[in-house]
């Protein structure tokens, strides 16, 4: 028999209103502060530096050393994926569309650069920890720990 699932009726709601915002064009536009993508990467390096937060825009200002203008002018020019140890980089509007490999310590993990990352940095989505996942009680325990109740 097949197993029915229950949905409640919140979520079908929920569900209807998405289909009808898709089937009536009505999905927002993205924007970024007030403006939108196109007006973004028309805009100097300087105008869209004052739209970011204080640490971003900070960086920004002082301006970047050489190696990281090479991978900036890299990642913008490239068609291809780039691969880079650069997770300091604020991402431009110009990187949106570009698929960047990021470093995260171990391997180079593949990021797709959307609209909705613009202003962080290349290394919040690339993460360094692996998430953990513990086995059975018991395997590679302490004596004590071995113990699994029968109820």
């Amino acid at each position: 028999m097949a197993k029915m699932r229950k949905i409640s009726a919140k979520s079908a709601r929920r569900r209807k209103r998405k289909t009808r915002k898709i089937i009536m064009g009505r999905m927002k536009e993205f924007s970024y502060r007030g403006y939108s993508l196109e007006e973004l990467q028309k805009m100097s390096w300087d105008e869209f530096a004052e739209l970011l937060p204080a640490r971003a825009r900070r960086t920004l200002k002082r301006g970047w050393d050489e190696e990281r203008m090479k991978a900036v002018r890299k990642i913008i020019n490239s068609n291809k994926m780039i691969k880079t140890h650069r997770r300091d980089l604020i991402i431009l509007p110009q990187f949106v569309g570009k698929t960047v490999a990021v470093h995260n310590g171990k391997e180079f993990v593949p990021v797709e650069i959307k609209p909705e990352m613009i202003g962080h940095y290349l290394g919040e989505f690339a993460l360094t920890r692996k998430e953990v996942k513990h086995s059975g009680p018991g395997v590679g325990a302490t004596r004590s720990s071995k113990f699994v109740p029968l109820k």
